[in-house]
């Protein structure tokens, strides 16, 4: 019989722990809000995984993704190997030249994990582990132990919480910080960073700037933490915004003084540390 349920009764933490601790073997489905994904499980470990659409998860667009092969090799790949299964076109690329034996390896086993951690951000979804279910034949399946990337999804997951009480609402929008002396081109960030940087405006929400870097909002929570902790931004009301939005008064710059002295402090730590 097959185990079924809801996420919210039981987390994708409990359900990793009891297919490890059980040495299951099988596949679990699972349907969210916005997507799926069915992960393959052999005697415990990480076999398989696959996120949404299949024809995203083919191991051409896995090694495009890694930057194994270019655009233009993998614009090749889809024509020459339309109908070939992905150990097929594993093995041609290996006689070709193209990439090795480990390099197909680390890429396949990065971007199951990557998907395995994902799952710990969905609080909600409906679940189903099947023991009958098996990999599909035309996959390459890789043999991967649990006990890491339960540690690593449960500090994502923790790290995610911590982020969500810092920046309630992506409906808030921010501001640069009057500094100055400092200018903003000499600080030293990543181009994802950069790329947060040019969209700040009061008139532009977090969750637009979310949108238009393609950030998720794990991503642009946690970048827009760092400006803030930085002292290079502040969370203002947007233009025209009401002031029910929840959350937003939490957020915002604090009026008393013990806040003030706070942002200062931290301003002024991060001006020494340039």
């Amino acid at each position: 019989m097959a185990l079924k349920g809801n996420l919210r009764d039981f987390s994708i933490t409990q359900l990793l722990n009891l297919i490890n601790l059980a040495q299951k073997t099988g596949a679990l489905v699972v349907e969210g809000a916005n997507d799926s994904a069915q992960i393959n499980f052999r005697e415990g470990k990480l076999a398989y995984a696959q996120l949404g659409n299949p024809s995203e998860n083919g191991l051409g667009m896995i090694l495009h993704k890694a930057n194994k092969i270019s655009e233009a090799q993998y614009g090749s790949l889809k024509e020459r190997s339309m109908g070939m299964s992905d150990k097929e076109l594993g093995l041609m690329l290996i006689n070709s030249g193209y990439v090795s034996q480990k390099d197909i390896i680390f890429c396949l086993q990065s971007h199951f994990v990557e998907i395995l951690q994902n799952l710990f951000t969905w609080a909600e979804g409906m679940f189903q582990f099947n023991a009958e279910a098996r990999l599909p034949e035309d996959k390459i399946p890789v043999r991967l132990d649990l006990e890491s990337i339960i540690m690593e999804g449960s500090r994502k997951l923790q790290e995610q919480e911590r982020l969500q009480d810092e920046i309630p609402n992506l409906d808030m929008a921010l501001k640069f910080t009057d500094r100055p002396g400092v200018n903003i081109r000499s600080v030293n960030m990543s181009v994802e960073e950069w790329r947060v940087v040019s969209y700040i405006n009061p008139k532009n929400t977090i969750s637009q700037i979310a949108k238009a870097t393609k950030a998720g909002e794990t991503g642009i929570r946690r970048i827009v933490y760092g400006l803030l902790q930085a002292g290079l931004v502040e969370l203002v009301r947007p233009d025209g915004a009401p002031d029910h939005i929840p959350g937003i008064k939490a957020a915002l710059p604090g009026k008393d003084r013990k806040q003030q002295k706070s942002i200062v402090d931290r301003i002024i730590r991060r001006i020494r540390s340039l």
